[in-house]
């Protein structure tokens, strides 16, 4: 009867030493859940974290010492992240969008001096070049179009929907 409790014993145990697993949050905002480091992508491993088994559905409060009125408290989500990460990823992401924004206006400027060039044009042989080149500047302005949009879904709704999950005060995402 004791082997029996021991070797229940040993197999419980080393289940829950061995039993690590990472989160992280991809570009996306979507949140993935592995127990391999190695199966998390390069990009996202500085940002994976290990959850706390038995974690708290209640927001985090950690104590921090204030310097004149004692301690303070200061409310953080599930994940123990605070204000600071979520605006920051808000800021992320509106700063990708900022850079898209900037460089489709200089595609769309580029693509309206092709056509220009295109339309003055007299020879057949530059024509072609002109048409092949503003095809190819057209497609990248629409691929760099349809990464604001996926940009703005993420900032207007994958961001909260996660804030909101891990309960994160809603004003720390606002926009």
């Amino acid at each position: 009867m004791k082997s029996i409790f021991l070797a229940f014993l040993v197999i419980f145990y080393s289940h829950l030493a061995s039993g690590e697993t990472y989160k992280w949050v991809d570009d996306g905002g979507g949140v993935h859940y592995t127990d391999d480091f190695t199966k998390i992508p390069e990009r996202y491993r500085s940002r994976a974290e290990r959850p706390v088994v038995g974690e708290s559905k209640e927001p985090v409060r950690q104590e921090t010492g204030g310097p004149s009125k004692g301690k303070e408290t200061e409310t953080r989500d599930l994940m123990g992240r605070g204000e600071d990460y979520w605006r920051g990823r808000v800021k992320e992401v509106k700063d990708k969008i900022k850079a898209l924004e900037e460089k489709g206006e200089s595609l769309r400027l580029k693509f309206n001096e092709l056509t220009t060039r295109y339309n003055d044009s007299r020879s057949s042989v530059e024509r072609a070049g002109l048409r092949a080149e503003r095809d190819r500047v057209k497609s990248e302005l629409d691929q760099v179009r349809s990464e604001i949009e996926e940009a703005r879904v993420v900032l207007e709704k994958r961001i909260p929907e996660e804030a909101e999950s891990l309960k994160a005060k809603p004003e720390w995402v606002k926009q």
